[in-house]
Order: C-alpha cells, then structure tokens, then sequence
C-alpha cells in the first residue's frame, strides 16, 4: 500500500512532462498554415527564374524560391517568415531574385492576408499592372514594389493601406513607361497613411501632382522620417516648410529640373541628415542657417541655381562627410577647412575665388576630391596630395589660375588612387606618382614635354589591370608611344610629337573603343590587324606620316562609328572590306594617295553621314545604284580634288534623304559623337577657306564636287536638298545654265560655282536665299544684268569677274540694249586656240606628268583664265609631290 501512494506521485510528474513535451513539439514541429503554403507554391509556378544572370544592382541573387518544395515546412523556406503563435506567413522577402513573368491581378500571394511585409524588389514582372488586390493586405506595415517593371496607374485603394510604415514603389525613370500616381490617389494616401515613416517613390511619375497637393506632406511631420521623390517631374514651387518637417532625416528631390524652391532662411533645426536637391530648379543663397543641421553628413545641391557666398557655417557641421556643391553660380571665397569629416568634396563649375585652400590636406578622410573648372589661384605642389593616403579621385582640371607643381624629385604616393584628371591644369612635366590600380588618367591639354618615363610604361603593361582610359593629347611628347594594355577602352595621344611606327601589339587591346593617334609624327604602316578589333568604335590616325595600304581586314559585324586616316601618304585602292562596318558614320580619306574608281560599294552602309576623299588619285564616273536606298543618311559629301569624269552623280543625289529633310522642331544644338569623351571633326572648304569643323553639327551638310573633271549640267534633284548649306561645283568643265530647283535651297549659305562653262543669266531668284553669305560665279560664261537686292547687295567684283557679258552692280560698266553688250567667243574658237578639257584628258591617257605639262603649257601660253591654268599647275603640283612621296615610301620599305 506504502509503495502504490510513492508510485502515483513519480507517475503524475511522468505523465506532467509528457504532457508538456507534446504540446512543446507540436509548436515546434507542426507545419505552417497549409492555405499559405499553398499559395506560395502556386505563387513560384507563376514565374521563371533565370539563374544565369545577377542584375549589377544587387549586391548578390539568391534564388530563394529554388528552396519551395511541396511537402515541407513553408516556415523554413528561404526568405518566408512565419508567425511563431498562428503560424500564419507574416513576411515574405523576393527581392533579387530574378523572377521574371506577369504579376497577375489575382496573383495567389494576395490570399496572404496576415502578411505584414511584403519584399517583390528587383524582380522582371514584364510591364504587369500593379494588382488592385494589394489593398486587400490590410495588415502590410512594409511593402517594397520597386524597380519590378510594373506600369500603369497607381490605384487610390492602396490607401487602404491605413497601417504602413514603409512604402517604396520606386522605379527607373517616370520618362518612360512606369507607375503614375495622380493628385487623387496622393491625397488619399497622405491622408490615411497617418503612420508612415519611409516613403519612396523614386522614377514613379508625379507630374499632375501640384504645390498645394505637395504641401499636404506637413500632415506627416510627426511620423516622416525618409522621402525620395527623385526623377518624378515633380513642378512648379515647393515651400520650404517641407524641408523643415520635424523628424525628417532623408530628402531626396533630386532630378526634377522643374522644382523650384529656396532653402530656409532661419530656424533650420531638425535630425536632417541627408539633403538630395541635385538637378532641381532650387535657387537663391545657401542661407548661413544650414549650420543649424547638426547631424548632417549628406548634402547635394549640384546642378542647380545657387548663387552667393559659401557660408562659412557650413565648415561647422562635424558630421559632414559628403559635399557636392557643383556646377552652380557660387563665388568669393571658399576660405579654409575647419570640419575634418569630409571624405567626398565637390566644387567644381562654380566661380569659386581665392587661394587653393591648403587645409584640404588635413582632410584625412578624404577619398573624393573635385575642385575642376573654378577660379581659384595660386601654385599647388602635386607632392602634397601624399597626405591625403585614402584619396581614390582627384580632379583639379580646367583651372585657368592655378599651377600643379610636377616637379617635385620624389614620388607622390597615392596608394588608393584609381583616377586622375589634370586637364588644363598648366602643368609642365609628367607627374610622378604610385597608385596601387589606377583606372583613369588624364593629362591632356597642358605643356607636357619630353619622353614618357619608363615607369609608366612598366605600369602600362604590368600592374594597372584595370586601367581604361589614358588621355595625354594636346602636349609635346616626344619619343615612341606606349604601348596600350588589355583592358584599355579609350587611348588618345593625338596633337604630340610622337614619332616611329605602330606597333601590331596595339591590337593586344581588343577592348580598344576609341584610338586616337592624330596629329603626330609617326611613320610606317598601319597594322593589319586593327581592322580585326571588334569593339573599336573610333580610329584616328589622321595627319601622320603613314604609308602603306589601309587594312583591309576589317571583319563582319565590328563596331566601328569613325575612321579617320586623312592627311597621310596611303597608296593602293579602297578595301571593299569597310562595306562590312555597317556601324560607319564617320569615314574621312582625304590627302592621301589612294588610286581607284569611286567607292560604289559604300552606299550600302546605311548609318554614314560624312564621307571625304578629297585630295587623291579616284577617277572614272561616280554612280550609285546597287541598293534600294544609296548613302541614305549621307550630310556631308567630299571628292573634290581628284580625277573625277562624266557628267554630276545623280544617281547619288536623288538619293541624299539626309540632306532633304529639314528639321526644325530640334532644340539646341546637337552635335556627332560617339559619346562625351569624343566628338567627331572634319575638314571642309567653308566659303573658299579650308576649316576644321572641331565639332560636326547634325545640321550642318554639304557637297564638294570641285576640282574634278566633271561635265554636263546642273541636275534640277540638287534642288531638293532643302538642308543643304554648302555647295561647290568650281573648277569642272560643268555647262548649261544655273536650274531654277537652286532657289529653293533656303538654307545654302555659301555656293561656288566658278570655272565652269556655264550659260544664261544669273538666277534672279537666287536673291531670295536668305542666309546666302558667299556666292562666287566667276571665271564663267554668264551674261545679262546681275540681280540686285536683298544678299546680292553683299556680293563683291570678285563673285562675277571672268564672266564678259556681266553688266551692272557691283561692275562699272552699266547695262545697255542686248545689241551692245560686248560678245563672247565660241566654243569652237575655243577648239581652234587649243584650249578645253582635251589637253588635259590626252594627257592623263598618255601618262599623268607628261599629260599635266603638256596641259599646263597649253593654259599658260593661249592666256586662258587664271583659274584653270592654277588648277592644272596645281594637279601638276600634286601628281609630282605624290610621285616623290611614292618614291620616298619605296625607298623605306627597302631600307
């Protein structure tokens, strides 16, 4: 009996931990909520994921659905939180998970209606609308939508979201299709959303959201503490209450460059910590109250319309790390650095005034450094920035007053440098220095002489391994060129004294985008294989002593834009290979040797816009016909100065769309390039005077068919070329009378037409171009009364002499009855004195010097106009320098 009462106690207490062992393990154990898991499942079937690529803005992709299996605790699922108490799915975390496919409108992640945060960002949900069904998650506290590429309408139910914390419905830009919230919905939103702390709204448009709809954010000064409305078009005036609201930390209103507004002026004393306004339309003074931000560390005001004085309260904000403060209208004086805090420091493009402010190297944090484009003076030893041992990007650039002293013995050591501009900075010598990995160099534009050190070269080939942009243009260099890296991007060395050939090692650089050799003194040939590189997009090897063929490997499917080799002594025919750079805008051949008929075959690249051969050996008869579309871009057209025959290429002509349509709906000025670091050039006869145009405006086009021997008349097509501003048709054997289709060319500015044997009266009609500012038709047959008014009032002796049966203004001789006008000598005894263009054609048939002389003594002894005898001593001219050159190059290749 005794043993039975011990007994049932020891049992009671087993059977007590039993008991709470089973109720602990079925918490522990029991699987979530199966509606949940299910719609999950449902919810990962919906959509693919592509795991072979990672978006660059994630810092990594997880892939977590790849953990949802049927059958298993939906609780332990890679990024799903469940309720420890219900088990209930109250967080679910998607974000970079490279989801891609529609977001339906009854997606089955909306029958979660215990969730609480919600994380879909940085997913592909190809231009879905976003769900109407999320206001029924009326419990969301968190929801994060952004950068999923969803479109449309942001409905006015999420504001039945009354529970929100955090909203972020961010996208790329609100420019091109993407989220719109209008006035209606943000009212609402602001009005129920009592709680909201984090709003962000970045890229989503905003455009119909007025001023005083804005100003309803002062009902949130309890709660806001981050808004991002950046890139929203958000317009108009925004009060400055809203950059005083009392808890607020984060302002981003940057990119909406029709927001305008001022700083506050006083009682500026809030948490604020970071200031985005960067690319707005705000103005006025950064008023000395910006003291008061005792916790600020970020404040951007770049591209904006600021003006004044920096305050020197600014310098007092210990916790400032990040400054941009560029390209405004700020000046006076930027005095000394009392805050030590700063790593990133921008001041570029402002009138900044005084002496380089020598605290900056007690800024032992700094990591970022731009004082470019501004006025500040004095003399700045290079040796100095050593201090500064974190400094990753230095750029003092484009200063007018200030000296960079690169002489110093020692090296400067820079151990974290990765990129460094001296642009225009008056330097006189290669800077010494020693950087880990530099990535970007730039030196250009300064008196930089002598040979590039040895070191660099070392560096060049063996240590920087990410290096992609170098340019030292625009120096006195000497000596051979360095050879570029793999890896390299853009290379410019052009307008130096570097001299030797180019190496074959250059096409090591595959990555090659950009090679710009011109303007040197480098001699040899051009290698062959550059024409194998198929990310080059610009080479310019022009004005050099280069000889040889050009490369005739340029392969399918390269990447060029711009091919530049004018100015040298290439010889041989064009490759037809340059029909595979379908990419081709730019190709300038001009003042080489090159002998050939005319290119035919290039009309088929349906991007180029400027095509030069001036100045060679081409002759024949300049057709176009093998495509449906020849040269349909083509703006500016050059074969002046060859041997060109037959009658003008109209075939060609009728076909110029890039010169027939007229766009005046373009605001600014737009000009070719590749991108911001290169802009195309060209050289082109403007008003008799040769120019090179340093940037090519995409309006500007023009033809140069002269000094050739071309025949017939006019084509009337010319006449629809309605852009047209350039025209030269001189020094031809053209005849026929001036078509009445030239009138209509309300945009020429200049036209030659001299040294022809044209006929008839001066188009009256011609008065009628308004912006005509040269007009030159002497050296002709024309007769009659020369029009008068409006630009032929502007036009001197020299734009009709030659032309004997001229009368009137500006000539002496006044207009008389037809009888009397003085009388002009016939073809015929033309024919009879010797002259015409058969002198000239028997002699490039019996041998081009010979022919040439014969020609020229021919000019020269039967008196004919000065023009024509200066045109054929000038051929004689050029056939014998290129005779010398083609010797000249003969005799290296054999040495």
């Amino acid at each position: 009996m005794g043993s039975f009462f011990i007994v049932l106690p020891c049992f009671a207490l087993h059977l007590f931990f039993v008991l709470l062992l089973t109720h602990f393990t079925s918490h522990t154990l029991s699987f979530c909520n199966q509606h949940d898991s299910s719609a999950l499942l449902h919810f990962k079937n919906s959509f693919s994921v592509n795991t072979s690529s990672q978006l660059d803005i994630c810092s990594s992709t997880s892939f977590k659905t790849k953990s949802w299996k049927n059958g298993t605790d939906c609780c332990k699922w890679d990024g799903v939180t469940c309720d420890t108490e219900s088990d209930y799915v109250v967080g679910l975390d998607l974000s970079c998970n490279n989801l891609k496919g529609e977001l339906h409108p009854n997606s089955t992640i909306l029958q979660l209606r215990h969730l609480q945060q919600l994380n879909l960002a940085f997913n592909n949900f190809s231009g879905s609308s976003m769900p109407i069904g999320i206001s029924d998650l009326v419990n969301i506290t968190h929801l994060n939508l952004s950068y999923c590429d969803l479109n449309g309408d942001i409905h006015s139910t999420i504001s039945h979201l009354s529970k929100l914390v955090s909203l972020d419905l961010s996208g790329y830009s609100y420019e091109k299709v993407g989220l719109k919230l209008n006035s209606f919905t943000w009212k609402k939103l602001i009005h129920n959303a009592t709680k909201l702390r984090d709003l962000y709204l970045n890229g989503v448009n905003m455009s119909s959201i007025g001023e005083s709809s804005l100003s309803m954010l002062n009902n949130l000064s309890s709660s806001l503490v981050s808004l991002h409305l950046a890139n929203t078009g958000l317009q108009g005036n925004l009060l400055s209450d809203i950059l005083s609201l009392s808890n607020l930390q984060r302002l981003d209103l940057s990119h909406n460059q029709d927001l305008s507004g001022q700083l506050p002026k006083s009682n500026w004393s809030t948490p604020l910590r970071y200031l985005y306004l960067s690319h707005t339309a705000f103005s006025g003074e950064i008023s000395y109250s910006i003291g008061q931000l005792k916790s600020l560390t970020h404040l951007v005001l770049s591209f904006c319309n600021f003006d004044g004085m920096v305050p020197l309260s600014l310098w007092n904000l210990t916790q400032l790390t990040y400054l941009d403060l560029s390209n405004n209208k700020l000046n006076g004086f930027i005095g000394e650095f009392s805050t030590y805090s700063l790593k990133s420091l921008y001041l570029s493009n402002n009138n900044l005034q005084g002496h380089f402010p020598n605290s900056i190297f007690e800024l032992q944090n700094l990591t970022a450094l731009d004082l470019s484009s501004t006025n500040l003076s004095g003399v700045v030893d290079f040796h100095q920035f050593s201090k500064l041992n974190k400094l990753g990007y230095l750029d003092l650039s484009h200063n007018t007053f200030l000296s960079i002293n690169t002489d110093s013995i020692a090296d400067s050591i820079l151990p974290n440098l990765f990129s460094l501009d001296l642009s225009y900075a008056n330097i006189n010598s290669f800077p010494k220095f020693q950087t880990r990995n530099l990535q970007r160099l730039d030196l250009s534009n300064n008196n930089i002489h002598g040979k590039i050190p040895k070191w660099f070269h070392k560096k060049l080939l063996n240590t920087w391994n990410d290096i992609w942009y170098i340019d030292l243009s625009f120096n006195k260099l000497q000596g051979d060129i360095p050879i570029p890296s793999y890896g390299l991007q853009y290379f410019s060395l052009s307008n130096n004294n570097f001299t030797g050939d180019i190496s074959s090692t250059f096409c090591n650089a595959s990555t090659l985008n950009l090679l710009n050799l011109a303007h040197n003194n480098l001699t040899g040939m051009i290698p062959q294989c550059l024409g194998t590189l198929t990310s080059l997009n610009v080479l310019d090897m022009q004005m050099n002593n280069l000889y040889g063929s050009i490369p005739k490997t340029f392969s399918k499917g390269n990447a060029f834009q711009t091919i530049k080799l004018n100015g040298n002594q290439l010889e041989g025919p064009l490759p037809q290979s340059l029909s595979h750079c379908s990419y081709l805008e730019v190709l300038d051949l001009g003042d080489n040797n090159i002998e050939d008929t005319f290119p035919s075959w290039l009309e088929t690249l349906q991007e180029l816009q400027v095509l030069v051969l001036r100045s060679n050996n081409l002759h024949g008869v300049i057709t176009c016909s093998s495509t449906k579309h020849p040269f349909p871009k083509l703006r500016i057209f050059d074969v002046s100065n060859n041997n060109f025959s037959g009658t003008l290429p109209t075939s060609c002509i009728q076909n110029f769309q890039g010169m027939m349509n007229v766009d005046d709906s373009q605001i600014g000025l737009q000009y070719m390039g590749t991108d911001n670091y290169y802009n195309d050039s060209v050289v082109v006869i403007v008003k008799g005077f040769s120019m090179e145009l340093t940037r090519i405006l995409t309006t500007f086009t023009t033809i140069d068919l002269s000094n050739n021997m071309f025949e017939g008349e006019i084509p009337q097509v010319i006449g629809e070329l309605y852009s047209l501003i350039g025209l030269n048709l001189s020094k031809n054997g053209i005849t026929g009378s001036i078509p009445q289709s030239l009138s209509h060319l309300r945009n020429l500015e200049w036209l030659d037409l001299s040294c022809n044997q044209l006929t008839g009266e001066i188009l009256e009609a011609l008065a009628n171009l308004n912006f005509l500012s040269f007009l030159n038709l002497s050296q002709n047959h024309f007769k009659g009364i020369i029009p008068t008014g409006q630009q032929f009032n502007t036009f001197g002796n020299d734009s009709y002499q030659g032309n004997t049966m001229l009368c009137g203004l500006p000539f002496s001789n006044s207009c008389k009855n037809e009888e009397d006008l003085p009388q002009h000598s016939t073809s015929e005894d033309e024919e009879e004195s010797g002259f015409g263009w058969k002198a000239v054609t028997i002699g490039y048939a019996c041998g081009a010097i010979f022919g040439l002389l014969l020609g020229y003594n021919v000019f020269f002894f039967t008196g004919k106009p000065q023009c024509l005898a200066r045109h054929v001593e000038r051929m004689f001219n050029i056939r014998l320098k290129r005779t010398i050159n083609r010797a000249t190059a003969n005799r290296r290749r054999m040495n």
